[in-house]
């Protein structure tokens, strides 16, 4: 790409783990460009970023931020990404689309594992990205040792544009590899062009030539310059840059500090010259025509449902009609510009630009909106990011009962990582979600945004119990109050099912003892007796018979019978050895090989069973663990997984079976659910 002004906004993304310094380096790119006169920060809750009061109260981002800048001409929009792994569904819809992803990283080779998800998930999708190794000036090592840890990550060369001049104290500046200058920090101000320092001439001719070499595996031209000895010229060098990047075939890799403002306005720089084009990520997705892909939705108070696009060619205006995938259509009602927690409005946005569209109550994240008429379907699907950590939340107020369905499922269509709904067996309603901060964040949103406060508790586990013995038991009930009656007699047989049966009603009256239309109530008497047995928990994988019994032609009648049928399984079950039984899961655990030590141990400490385990498919240096592990285990693994493995450890389980529970496990369930029922 050239470097005169771009015929549409650059959208970049910045991308990277926690505390990497994404969001500084926004806000330092805001005052290079002069968008902004005093440079904020973080953790003083000053920055144009982390704008919320949940991202202030935590100092980190929790949600998507988005600023644009102007700098020599140029249209720029930052959309700075969560790094913390409990908000990094954020980037899911953001990655494809973008012209170019800045991966933030510490200068630490120790954490370069960090990188590796985010690396891959790139990959993936063949979208450019560059590495900005941040805090250089902290940096304790060589450079050279944190590309060598990166690079077994990316499928792409990582090429050093930089290299950092050292003295006692850290890096003091940089050698640019493609304009062959030296630069000296200054810190809050533009660096200073400085001659190369003769003792690192050497050096950088051998980082200029490794970098050179690079990138002629992709250059023809430039390979038989190099095995001629021909010094490739300036302009050579620095369209190949651009056009390799655009093409995904390289990683260029930047260096600075945005605490200091160094190296910003270098990076700056690189992404006018060097970011692709917007035809780029329109190709990835499949948006053709007038149309403008869905990042995520806002509910904004008074001015409703927003919807947050990028407008990916045409021009999308205030109170025109757009066409949803499904062909359905809505009439936009506003059009806004963003600027981290700052709205302006527009009468129209151009290609390229990130806005909010009013009063779009369908589209959803990552739709393609259409101004052209067409339906159109997004190429890039959203990812489905499962659950791992739910907690069980009611109101505080029991007026707000109504209130919670209607914000929480607007949390939910604010972020697509969360699930809200009740538990089909223990009836509690539940957050879910991807971690315990990713679900207090959303529950101080509830209370700030929609007024409602709730409390949180770890769900209930779903116990259940069954029965081992047999028993035989009748059930009379008979009352007598003036006028008609109440009357119904049975003998049932109560024994175990097979494991999974659920419960299985029969009978085996002869003569007429029991009428033909007192069964199926004598069935729903049964069913009664099952919701709750001896242990306090409901009963599955019973046989119920109905043997005998007796009625009367005027006192008899259904709820009777039902009475009757309830009575004579209630005493069965006490008779019959009664079990507690627990739901276990089947668990795949994804852990970064150097860890697997460490997560296998977890497994038996929650009563969990290894199945097995084998190389991640396709991930270099990690592991997958299958076990069983019960459901009252698994309420915080993710918190455990996460620690011991730098928060990348990945967690997926679903159900599989009911298993017997005896032992302490068995006598903590049962008195915990004796002295709830004591309350």
């Amino acid at each position: 790409m050239s470097g005169g002004k771009a015929a549409t906004a650059r959208a970049v993304a910045f991308s990277g783990p926690c505390g990497a310094g994404k969001t500084s380096l926004l806000e330092a790119m805001l005052f290079a460009a002069g968008t902004i006169q005093r440079k904020g920060s973080v953790s003083g809750g000053t920055s144009v970023g982390d704008g919320s009061e949940e991202a202030r109260a935590r100092g980190l981002s929790t949600e998507l931020n988005v600023a644009g800048f102007d700098y020599l001409g140029d249209r720029f929009v930052v959309l700075d990404c969560p790094g913390s792994v409990d908000f990094a569904s954020e980037a899911d819809t953001i990655l494809p689309l973008v012209d170019l992803t800045v991966v933030v990283v510490d200068p630490d080779p120790d954490r370069a594992v960090l990188i590796q998800p985010l690396l891959r998930r790139l990959d993936e999708l063949h979208a450019p990205h560059c590495i900005f190794i941040n805090k250089i000036d902290k940096a304790r090592g060589r450079v050279r040792d944190m590309i060598s840890a990166l690079q077994p990550f990316s499928v792409e060369p990582l090429i050093a544009r930089q290299i950092p001049i050292w003295n006692g104290a850290g890096a003091s500046g940089y050698i640019d590899l493609a304009l062959e200058r030296a630069y000296a920090y200054e810190q809050g101000q533009p660096s200073k062009l400085v001659q190369i320092p003769e003792d690192e001439r050497a050096r950088e001719a051998e980082a200029r030539y490794k970098m050179l070499e690079q990138m002629a595996d992709f250059d023809d031209g430039l390979m038989e310059e190099l095995l001629n000895d021909e010094q490739p010229s300036r302009d050579h060098v620095m369209t190949d840059l651009a056009d390799e990047l655009g093409r995904g075939l390289i990683v260029p890799v930047f260096l600075g500090s945005a605490e200091n403002g160094s190296g910003v306005r270098r990076l700056l720089k690189a992404l006018r010259h060097e970011t692709p084009a917007l035809q780029g990520g329109a190709e990835r997705i499949g948006a053709d025509g007038r149309c403008a892909a869905v990042l995520k939705t806002r509910h904004a108070g008074q001015a409703g449902r927003q919807t947050l696009v990028r407008v990916m060619s045409g021009t999308i205006a205030d109170g025109e009609q757009v066409t949803l995938p499904d062909g359905s259509v809505e009439r936009i009602a506003g059009v806004f510009s963003v600027q981290g927690e700052a709205q302006t409005k527009l009468d129209k946005a151009q290609a390229g630009d990130i806005v909010c569209l009013g009063r779009l109550e369908k589209a959803k994240r990552g739709d393609l909106v259409s101004a052209d008429g067409v339906a159109r379907q997004s190429k890039a699907p959203v990812v489905a990011r499962p659950s791992v950590y739910a907690l069980a939340v009611e109101t505080q107020n029991r007026a707000d009962d109504v209130k919670l369905a209607a914000a929480m499922a607007r949390l939910v269509d604010e972020d697509g990582a969360l699930a809200f709904g009740p538990d089909p067996v223990t009836r509690e309603f539940r957050l879910a979600g991807q971690g315990e901060m990713h679900l207090r964040v959303a529950l101080d949103r509830l209370k700030r945004k929609f007024g409602v406060s709730v409390s949180s508790r770890r769900p209930e586990t779903a116990y259940r119990e069954t029965i081992k013995g047999a028993s035989t038991q009748r059930g009379r009930h008979k009352k007598q109050s003036g006028g008609h009656g109440q009357f119904g007699d049975v003998m049932m047989e109560v024994r175990p099912g097979a494991r999974g049966s659920g419960m299985v009603f029969d009978q085996k009256i002869h003569g007429g003892v029991v009428p033909k239309q007192y069964f199926s109530a004598v069935e729903d008497g049964v069913r009664d007796a099952l919701m709750k047995g001896p242990l306090g928990f409901p009963v599955v994988d019973v046989e119920a018979t109905l043997l005998d019994g007796s009625y009367h032609t005027v006192d008899s009648s259904e709820i009777a019978f039902r009475t009757a049928g309830r009575l004579a399984v209630h005493q069965a079950l006490a008779e019959c050895n009664p079990v507690l039984l627990e739901p276990v899961h089947v668990v795949t655990i994804h852990t970064p090989s150097e860890q697997m030590a460490r997560i296998t141990a977890l497994i038996p400490m929650r009563r969990g069973q290894i199945l097995g385990f084998d190389p991640r498919d396709q991930w270099l240096g990690w592991d997958s663990i299958r076990a069983y592990i019960p459901e009252e285990e698994l309420h915080d693994l993710i918190i455990e997984i996460r620690s011991a493995t730098q928060g990348l450890g990945e967690l997926e389980f679903a159900f599989d079976h009911m298993a017997e529970v005896t032992g302490k496990a068995a006598s903590k369930a049962i008195d915990a659910r004796q002295g709830m029922a004591a309350k």
